[in-house]
């Protein structure tokens, strides 16, 4: 090895995805593109509202023109863009329940217009997970569904319609994260699929994506025995290399999931794992939401150029990934000067799409229930929310029906402090009671069960998986997002278009 050091620390600097604090870029991120840093990645921290990030994003382009422009932006309940006041599209689960591929790719067009139009250019979506375990308490909704058919031609849809607004996609969470019970936020998930299980279900998206094009590809913190008997799939080579780079034929960027999530850095450390992700076949180091200072992205590249000059990771290896990297930023920035003038997006399809999926089931008992015509009292269970859905964001129906129907009023309970009674105080008003994935919740079906049982007219309004219908009137949103509870109370209230 004769390199010299700097040159690895502009090596190590390319194939680093670090995030930051505030909504303007501090001076060590303006410095480091100019040491060779090739991407950032941004959080609902950074936005503001549109304008405000092209502001922050032409900042940095100032610094380097190439720079690649991350957010993680599923727009559904995962959503950065919109974190303050929810996604006004729905989720992916909403755009499976429609089951029409022209309108997930024009939902995602509108989301590739928008984000190109603040400056962004990689979007760490579509989520391609099959949500094959009903019982998986961070995908969930954010899947397409549970048919890898199904999810296999949305994803390939979002795909190309997420790349034809000018923003390039990023298919997570390889090799799939949906039969699992384990948040790999917090812990390593084990999925015991044999390989025939994995071909039929958990690879059939990613396949999908490749062929439509996808310019990345982001690894789950998966232990996948079929595949590796030892390591997860991010600091696996026989997974990044021999399956997905070999088998399946993948020539763009991989993309680590954040490597301060537990699942990896408590096992081999923060730096640990990038270098092992790195030497695995992994391209660009993802550094999310909960390490974003300086010292980490100096820890991880001092750690890459160590690395590098212990004979630890080839420096072939680092150079072909970055590499990589500055292929995708040139994707990129041909996308954007194809583009001149482009239309913003933020059009209505998104709410379209919202209404569409919404599911109303009507026992006999409650056929006289609906519409709603007077002010209701709603009740709404919250659930702890895994850390990929920001707590800022909000959900519900309370607003949106409050708005068509004035005096309504909503309150809105955990596990600890759900009354006994959840719809006493509702008196003689309409109750609605809403929920997020029911059937995972016990203490919320015995919350339910009494409500309904001293109110059999109750109506049910699910956001999450649908798994469980119960009331004689249940809606699904099939999504928790700003749109998916304007679609409901209008449906509520015979309004829908």
């Amino acid at each position: 090895m004769t390199a010299p050091t700097g040159h690895l620390s502009e090596l190590a600097a390319a194939v680093l995805q670090p995030g930051f604090v505030g909504t303007t870029p501090p001076p060590w991120v303006c410095r480091w593109l100019g040491e060779g840093l090739g991407s950032v990645v941004l959080f609902a921290r950074n936005v503001v509202d549109t304008a405000q990030v092209a502001a922050l994003t032409a900042t940095l382009r100032a610094e380097r023109p190439d720079v690649i422009v991350a957010i993680d932006e599923e727009a559904g309940d995962v959503t950065r863009i919109e974190s303050a006041r929810g996604s006004s599209r729905p989720g992916n689960f909403a755009l499976g329940a429609v089951d029409d591929p022209e309108l997930t790719e024009a939902v995602a067009r509108d989301l590739g217009i928008e984000l190109a139009a603040a400056g962004i250019t990689l979007d760490y979506a579509p989520d391609a997970d099959v949500n094959s375990n009903p019982e998986n308490p961070v995908i969930g909704v954010r899947s397409f569904g549970a048919d890898p058919r199904l999810v296999a031609r949305h994803t390939a849809a979002w795909v190309r319609g997420l790349q034809a607004g000018g923003v390039a996609g990023c298919a997570k969470h390889f090799p799939g994260h949906g039969d699992t019970r384990v948040d790999s936020h917090h812990d390593l998930p084990r999925i015991t699929a044999d390989r025939e299980r994995l071909d039929a279900c958990e690879l059939a998206p990613f396949r999908a994506a490749i062929a439509a094009g996808v310019q990345a590809v982001m690894t789950g913190h998966l232990l996948v025995p079929a595949l590796d008997e030892e390591l997860p799939a991010t600091l696996s080579h026989r997974i990044l290399g021999g399956l997905l780079r070999d088998e399946l034929g993948f020539s763009g960027v991989v993309v680590t999931d954040a490597v301060e999530m537990r699942a990896v850095a408590d096992r081999y450390g923060f730096a640990g794992a990038a270098v092992r992700a790195l030497a695995a076949g992994a391209d660009a180091i993802c550094i999310g939401g909960e390490r974003a200072d300086e010292q980490a992205a100096r820890e991880l590249r001092d750690a890459i150029v160590a690395a590098v000059v212990s004979g630890e990771l080839p420096e072939e290896r680092l150079a072909e990934a970055a590499k990589r990297v500055g292929q995708l930023a040139a994707w990129t920035v041909a996308a954007r000067n194809a583009r001149p003038g482009a239309p913003r997006g933020g059009s209505d399809v998104g709410l379209v799409a919202a209404r569409r999926a919404v599911r109303l089931t009507t026992a006999p008992a409650g056929r006289e229930t609906l519409p709603l015509t007077r002010a209701a009292y709603v009740v709404e269970f919250e659930a702890p929310r895994n850390i990929a859905i920001g707590a800022e964001t909000p959900w519900g129906i309370g607003e949106p029906l409050g708005d068509l129907l004035p005096g309504t009023t909503t309150v809105r309970y955990g596990e600890p402090d759900v009354p006994a009674d959840p719809g006493v105080t509702a008196g003689d008003r309409p109750l609605v009671l809403v929920v997020r994935d029911l059937h995972r919740h016990e203490w919320m079906r015995a919350a339910v069960h009494r409500a309904l049982a001293a109110r059999p007219d109750g109506i049910v309004v699910e956001l999450g998986v649908p798994e469980l219908v119960t009331g004689a009137v249940h809606l699904a949103t099939h999504s928790g997002t700003q749109a998916s509870g304007q679609a409901a109370a209008e449906t509520l209230t015979g309004r829908l278009r």
